[in-house]
This record gives structure tokens, C-alpha cells and sequence, in this order.
């Protein structure tokens, strides 16, 4: 009889790799048709000269060395070195990297919970719930997100092996969870939580509290204390990458105000996953009510958790999961123009997972109600989740598709009509660029966004003939940034082509002095500039 249920144990659980797989790959494997999107895609691949020079001691070099794009993550822009090594610029590789990762993070953490609980279904449903949750698109099938799985690729792979330290603590199994959790730190630095997450671990499902109640505070730290140095270090190295932090632009109390929403709409979204975007604008004004409901609903629910931790742990493991993974991205320390965002669910909902996948069955005594109610509701959630998830990856098929609906689904979003404007620029369609230009203007952006959508409208009106229009757009550029080399070089350009070279031959010797020499070398042959 042993034997037999094992063996049956065995199928289940091969039965659940299979089936994580399948359904992670129908909802997915679209994203190989996928082009590159015009939001950070050309800055990590497309417009990036090191990356395309592929895997050499320099590029390497550059990669450590580098904060480009205001992060330190060597080991993604290695990654993405390699995907153009054996992809060139075919956005569909890429795009099966990032869909490669997600399953294999999918599956490593069923492996997880499986290993700490030998619980298969409930450990499966986390595992599903990760997968197939529309919320983790945004990472998943946004090439410029490769951090995102490749992070979590090796939180998991730390997690795995922290497991198996813990089943049998050797300094050979310790160092190895410490060099994979130095890999991704190396990353993303968002992964800087990871040490808090194994003491709740510790907590449940591992229960390594009950086994060593002497010293109960010190030893969990102490064992500890080298992971936590790295993740000093290197919290210390993200923020010094941020060499143009954005946090002047909202207060600190718009910041703690706008992390107070965002925790509680973010739990909002895990279970009604409307109205999903790439970019939603930080709130232009808040309101008491809101930040109080969201803080109040925090309060409560952190002290229903506590009172249970000790007859129902793995809820109190859950929250507390939730609200470590994502306390680094919530924008206390803002880092961006966005109020939240999708990517930053990527890990931190694991734990809600966990708290539905041991939670919901204390409401169902005995297995036929078990069989009869939970089990089809579980799939059909699941389902549900899988349905989106498919619909909502459509969306990033390419810039026009992700631009629209992201117009549709959030108000005064400038970003969403400033791209929408460069995606009709590229496909020759310049007045309805112009127009998303406009837009993009009325929705009031900060300060650098206005720079750069007067240059860009500049250079549609400059594509249609409207000269006055184009050279009133350039001249704002250039009272907010007079160094804007692009600027100067067409507002010259189109001021000595009409003749008027007493601002145009200024703005052209300027150019040059900024790297744009093509105009004043040309004026000069025609004799316009002495």
C-alpha cells in the first residue's frame, strides 16, 4: 500500500510539471511573434552599441562597470549580450529567453513548496497562480524586463538551495546560497529582501524557530549576516546608479501617501486584474480618504494575521512576504514618474498565493466537499487568470497595440501618448503622431518629458513643412535645455535654409561644439556661415 501511494505521489507530482508547463507555454509562446516595444527596449537592446557588440572582455568590462540606465545589473545586460549573440536583432529570441525564464522560476517554485510542505496541489496552485497571474505579463513579454526574470530566476534558485542547507547545514551547501543570491543581487537590486524572506521561511513552513528556542533572536541573524551585508552593499550601489533620481519632483508625503495606495491597489489587482497598463502616471493629487482606507485596511489585516500566526503561520508568512518583497519599490525613494507598476508584482505576490493556497481549505472541512467545491473553483480561477493573462500578453505585440490600450485603460497618460506619437512617426503616419504629441502636452509632465516631446513634435512638424510651428517647438526646447544638441542642429538647418543665418550659424557653431558638425560644415561650403 506504501508503495503504491508513492508511486501515485510520483505521477502527481511529474503531472504538475507537465501541466505547469503547457499552460504557462499556451498563454506565452504568442510572445515569439512579438516585436520590440519603443519603451526602454531600444535603451537595453535595440539602440545599445555595447550590447550589440556581443560577448567580449570589453563589453563585459562595461557591464560591471556601467550604471547605465540608472541601474547596476551586470549580469542582464550579459544576458541580453548573449540573446543578440545568438539572435541578432530577431525580437522573438529575446522574447523566448524572457518567456524560458519565467517557466523555469514557475517550476523551481513548485519545487519550493513542495520541498518545505510535501504539500503537491497546494504547492501546484502557488506555483499556477505565479505563472498564469496577468499582473506578471509586464515582466514576462517586456524585453527591457529581463531583470525581472532573471532575478527571480536566481531568488529561486537561492531559495532551492537554502532548502537543502537548512535539511543538512554545511558550509559548502551555505556558500553556494550565498553566490547565487550575490547572482541576483547582480541582477536587480529590488531581489535586496531576500535574507528577510528565509527567516520567514524559517518561521513556516521550515518551523526552525521550534526546533532552536534557545537564542531565539540571535541565531536566525547570526547564521544570516553575510546575506544581509550583500544586500547593504548593494541597496548602497542601486541608489548611487540613480544619478538622476526623480523623487524631487513629488513630495515626501505625495511618496508615503502614493505607497499607501499602491500596497493595498496592488492587492486590488491580484484579484480583479483590471484596467492593467505599462505606465500609470503618479497621481497628480491625493485624497485623504484614500490613503487612510488604504492604511486602515493594512492595519487590519496585518492585525487579524498576527492574531492567527500561531494556530494558521503560513498567513502571517503570506502577508509578511507581500509586504517585504515589494516595500523597495512602493516609491518612498522614488526612482521614476510612474505611481505603480505592474513588474514590481513580480515576486511579492508569491505570498498571496501562499496565503490562498493554505488558507482557503480551513473554510472547507472534509474531502468531498474538498473534491465537490474547491477544487473546481480553484480551476476555474486559475482559468480565469490563464484567460487574462493570454489577452492582456496581446497587448505588448507591438508599440502601436501597447500604446492604445494603455491610452484606454488609464486617463492623462502622456507617456502612453508620447510613445503612441513615436510609433505613427516611425510608420510614416506624422500627423496622427502629431496629434498624440498634443495630447501628450496636455496632460501636463514634468519638466525633462516636456524636452522631449517638444523636440519630437518639432521633428514631425519639421517632416510636414510646418516650418513655424517646427522652429517655435525647437526654441522651447531650448529655453528649457539651451544645450540640447538635437535642437540646435534643426533649428539651424531650417533657419539657413530660409536665409537667417543670424541665429542660424550661432545655433550651428553650438551644435558642432556638441558633437553635431554635419550643418556648420555644410553652411560654411555654401558660404552662409564665415
Amino acid at each position: 500500500m506504501f508503495k503504491q501511494t508513492r508511486i501515485d505521489s510520483r505521477k502527481q507530482i511529474l503531472l504538475v510539471y507537465i501541466a505547469l508547463t503547457v499552460v504557462t507555454l499556451a498563454v506565452y509562446w504568442q510572445v515569439n511573434q512579438f516585436d520590440f516595444v519603443n519603451i526602454d527596449d531600444g535603451i537595453y537592446v535595440t539602440e545599445n552599441s555595447r550590447v550589440q557588440s556581443g560577448i567580449t572582455l570589453k563589453s563585459i568590462c562595461w557591464s560591471f562597470f556601467t550604471t547605465y540606465a540608472e541601474f547596476w545589473h551586470p549580469l542582464t545586460w550579459i544576458s541580453l549580450m548573449l540573446d543578440y549573440r545568438f539572435f541578432g536583432l530577431n525580437a522573438g529570441g529575446f522574447h523566448r529567453t524572457n518567456l524560458l525564464l519565467h517557466l523555469l522560476n514557475t517550476l523551481m517554485l513548485f519545487w519550493l513548496f513542495h520541498r518545505m510542505t510535501g504539500a503537491i496541489w497546494k504547492s501546484a496552485f502557488v506555483s499556477a497562480f505565479f505563472a498564469l497571474h496577468p499582473l506578471h505579463v509586464e515582466s514576462v513579454a517586456w524585453i527591457a524586463e529581463r531583470k525581472d526574470v532573471l532575478s527571480a530566476f536566481f531568488w529561486m534558485l537561492t531559495l532551492c538551495l537554502y532548502v537543502l542547507y537548512v535539511e543538512k547545514p554545511v558550509i559548502t551547501r551555505y556558500l553556494l546560497v550565498l553566490s547565487a543570491f550575490v547572482l541576483a543581487l547582480m541582477s536587480k537590486p529590488m531581489v535586496v529582501t531576500l535574507p528577510v524572506i528565509m527567516l520567514l521561511l524559517d518561521y513556516w513552513p521550515l518551523r526552525r524557530f521550534e526546533s532552536k528556542k534557545a537564542n531565539l533572536l540571535l541565531w536566525p541573524f547570526k547564521e544570516k549576516v553575510p546575506l544581509f551585508a550583500c544586500s547593504i552593499v548593494f541597496s548602497a550601489a542601486a541608489f548611487l546608479a540613480q544619478s538622476n533620481p526623480e523623487a524631487i519632483y513629488y513630495s515626501l508625503s505625495s511618496r508615503i501617501s502614493n505607497a499607501t495606495v499602491s500596497f493595498i491597489s496592488y492587492l486590488v489587482k491580484a484579484f480583479w486584474p483590471h484596467g492593467l497598463a505599462f505606465f500609470y502616471p503618479f497621481p497628480s493629487e491625493s485624497f485623504l480618504w484614500s490613503f487612510w482606507g488604504s492604511a486602515i485596511l493594512m492595519i487590519v489585516i496585518s492585525v487579524i494575521v498576527i492574531a492567527m500566526a500561531k494556530r494558521l503561520p503560513y498567513l502571517l508568512t503570506g502577508w509578511m512576504w507581500y509586504g517585504i518583497a515589494i516595500l523597495p519599490v512602493l516609491g518612498i525613494i522614488q526612482v521614476g514618474k510612474h505611481g505603480m507598476a505592474d513588474r514590481y508584482t513580480y515576486l511579492p505576490l508569491i505570498g498571496i498565493g501562499m496565503m490562498l493556497a493554505w488558507g482557503v481549505p480551513r473554510f472547507f472541512s472534509g474531502k468531498n466537499l474538498h473534491r465537490k467545491l474547491l477544487w473546481p473553483v480553484g480551476v476555474l480561477f486559475l482559468s480565469l487568470l490563464a484567460f487574462f493573462s493570454w489577452r492582456q500578453c496581446g497587448y505588448w505585440e507591438n508599440s502601436t497595440h501597447l500604446f492604445r490600450h494603455a491610452i484606454q485603460v488609464t486617463q492623462n497618460n502622456y507617456l502612453a501618448h508620447h510613445n503612441l506619437g513615436l510609433a505613427l512617426f516611425a510608420e510614416g503616419k506624422i500627423k496622427e503622431a502629431v496629434a498624440e504629441y498634443n495630447k501628450a502636452l496636455e496632460a501636463k509632465p514634468m519638466m525633462p518629458d516636456y524636452v522631449l516631446i517638444y523636440n519630437n513634435r518639432a521633428a514631425a512638424y519639421t517632416r510636414l513643412g510646418l516650418y513655424p510651428n517646427a522652429l517655435a517647438d525647437f526654441t522651447e526646447v531650448l529655453r528649457l535645455k539651451p544645450d540640447h544638441a538635437d535642437a540646435l542642429y534643426m533649428r539651424a538647418m531650417i533657419d539657413l535654409e530660409q536665409g537667417n543665418t543670424e541665429r542660424g550659424c550661432p545655433d550651428a557653431r553650438k551644435a558642432c561644439d556638441l558633437g553635431h558638425c554635419g550643418m556648420i560644415k555644410a553652411a560654411r561650403e555654401k558660404g552662409d556661415c564665415r
